[in-house]
């Protein structure tokens, strides 16, 4: 009688026989396709090439369906890389056009100084005095009082009082003069008093100021006065020079007033006048 043993050894080679089987099944049978692959692939026969050619399509349709998913994560990626790309370049273009209109707004800001001081320079060369070029490098603006700050100041020879004008334009004169820098008063400002002439009248009054863009005139004639005639200092203080244009009259609520020549709240350069030149007499 055969024991469990004998049972076992019996059971393991019958599972190896048949293991055996299939295995010899399964190489004989990839023998044979790979026989049939390379008899299809060799054969010149019409009906055989015409199989082929099914078979390479079947087999090329499977491998591109087989394929896609790896080119369409390659494609996506390459996309991706190009997105970021675009995107920095057009960061940096951004940048770079941001910094072309800074430039640009500079160049533009530098050409308008240049005229205003080629307007000055040119200006200068006229008989009202010799001319001391400053720039605005402050405005102190309250409701009553105007004045700005001016980069000149004694060391440049500025000296209290002197007459300051845009171009041709009275604007005000210096009240406080430092080493590098001065105060000027402007003609709007609530302590500002100037005796002025009113032509063509010749009449005689003082230009005050309100705090407001027009001062007003005072002490007036009785004698009525144009509307838009042109007022000018009249130079009897003896601090300002006769002659300097100043605006034109108009009249609002009753009230005769002053509309300024130049306008108190867009000044850049100014001159202040340090003396008048004198013009030779001929006999």
């Amino acid at each position: 009688m055969p024991t469990s043993r004998d049972d076992i050894g019996i059971a393991v080679r019958s599972a190896l026989l048949q293991r055996g089987v299939k295995q010899k099944f399964s190489l004989f049978f990839l023998f044979s396709l790979a026989g049939l692959i390379f008899f299809f692939d060799t054969s010149h026969y019409k009906f055989f090439i015409k199989i082929r050619s099914y078979l390479n399509d079947g087999i090329y349709r499977i491998s591109a369906l087989a394929t896609s998913p790896f080119k369409f994560v390659s494609f996506i990626g390459e996309r991706s890389k190009v997105h970021f790309l675009i995107y920095n370049e057009n960061k940096i273009l951004k940048e770079e056009l941001e910094t072309l209109r800074s430039k640009e707004f500079q160049t533009d800001f530098l050409t308008s100084q240049n005229r205003s001081l080629q307007n000055i320079i040119t200006d200068s060369k006229d008989e009202m005095g010799i001319n001391i070029i400053a720039k605005v490098i402050l405005d102190k603006d309250s409701p009553f009082l105007k004045s700005i700050i001016v980069n000149k100041g004694s060391k440049s020879g500025v000296k209290k009082g002197m007459p300051v004008v845009d171009g041709n334009y009275l604007i005000g004169r210096t009240v406080e003069v430092n080493y590098l820098s001065s105060r000027v008063l402007l003609l709007n400002d609530l302590n500002s008093r100037i005796p002025v002439t009113i032509e063509p009248s010749n009449a005689q009054a003082i230009i005050s100021g309100s705090g407001e863009d027009k001062p007003k005139l005072e002490y007036l004639p009785e004698i009525p006065l144009a509307i838009g005639s042109s007022v000018f200092t009249s130079g009897k203080d003896g601090i300002f020079l006769s002659g300097i244009p100043i605006g034109t009259t108009l009249l609002d609520k009753n009230i005769t007033k002053v509309e300024l020549f130049s306008d108190p709240n867009q000044l850049s350069f100014v001159k202040i006048i340090i003396l008048k030149k004198k013009k030779e007499t001929q006999f």
